[in-house]
């Protein structure tokens, strides 16, 4: 029988999931959300079986890489048994997960024994305080005793993600590749996504481009080109000093990767999203809810739905608000 592959019109192969489990969290990073915050209730998200029939689904068809998000995907209560479900899919190659790194002191093991393969930890600064700014309720040690937990347990590959912003956290860029040089972990540096309405900062007056990170970085490790990939959108160096390590950039307004997009995003609240700057999108929730026991028809919604997946996002280098939605309700 011939493998499963979804497509979408321009004929890009789509295999890669990033599954929503939350849109809560424990932090309230500044470029993620709004302060006060109002999380959906529980009537409207997707439950532990639901986003375990969605994830079963997407492999049936082809997909080979889930990459559980949030909100904080480890504050969601049975996250770990749902690990263990989906890691136990036939066909999944990797599941992965993105994470601020508070809860893998108690989690990084039981994690590693469920299947999980590889981490996203966030870490946008190393000084306590400008921690504390820029998250408004993180504890950088805790999360530094998560990341060590998680080196503990056995995880490998583990990357670190940095949100770069001028004025904020540029000056620690090389203290960040060395923290991770320390610890044989990777790192990649994002340039700040127009995703929701802030009043924090300005997104124009705090953009700080890949090709400047790149620049900085240059100015104490020899960075060398690499081809290597891990199906997401970073583009890795890597650096003669530290050979362990990747460096990666991910530049959604500099350097775009649309023309190579392989995923999706599910909400939480059951949306399968098809570009993570628009707005293109299929309710599976309802779906999910109008057919139950039925899983050819959430199947065939999924493969309608890669027929709304646009070419490119929008995304502008300005202050107007693009795509309303935060990051925390988007997915990771």
């Amino acid at each position: 029988m011939a493998e499963s592959v979804l497509m979408d019109r321009f004929a890009r192969k789509v295999d890669y999931l990033r599954l929503s489990v939350t849109d809560r969290c424990d932090f309230r990073c500044v470029y993620c959300m709004a302060e006060d915050m109002t999380f959906l209730p529980r009537q409207q998200i997707l439950s532990l079986e639901e986003l375990y029939q969605v994830a079963e689904s997407f492999v049936a068809l082809g997909t080979r890489k889930i990459r559980l998000t949030g909100g904080e995907p480890l504050v969601r209560s049975g996250i770990v048994g749902l690990c263990e479900r989906i890691a136990a899919l036939p066909g999944l190659r990797e599941l992965c997960l993105t994470t601020n790194g508070s809860q893998l002191g108690k989690l990084a093991a039981p994690l590693y024994q469920a299947g999980v393969r590889r981490l996203n930890i966030s870490l946008d600064s190393l000084d306590p305080q400008r921690f504390r700014e820029l998250t408004r309720t993180g504890d950088l040690q805790q999360v530094i005793a998560g990341i060590d937990a998680a080196i503990a347990a056995g995880f490998t590959h583990t990357k670190l993600n940095c949100v770069v912003m001028q004025g904020r956290n540029d000056h620690e860029i090389n203290d960040l590749v060395a923290f991770a040089a320390e610890r044989q972990l990777d790192i990649s540096f994002i340039e700040e996504m127009p995703l929701g309405a802030i009043s924090e900062h300005s997104r124009k007056e705090a953009f700080f481009s890949s090709e400047a990170v790149r620049q900085r970085i240059a100015e104490r490790y020899t960075l060398l080109p690499s081809t290597e990939s891990t199906q997401g959108p970073s583009r890795y160096w890597r650096v003669a000093e530290a050979p362990a390590i990747r460096i990666g950039f991910i530049s959604p307004h500099s350097h775009n990767f649309c023309a190579t997009c392989n995923r999706v995003r599910l909400t939480v609240e059951g949306r399968l999203l098809l570009c993570l700057g628009n707005e293109h999108s299929a309710d599976l929730k309802a779906v999910l809810r109008a057919n139950p026991g039925q899983p050819q028809v959430l199947r065939e919604a999924i493969v309608q739905a890669m027929q709304l997946k646009p070419w490119s996002h929008d995304f502008r280098l300005d202050d107007e608000v693009q795509v309303v939605r935060f990051m925390n309700m988007t997915g990771g």
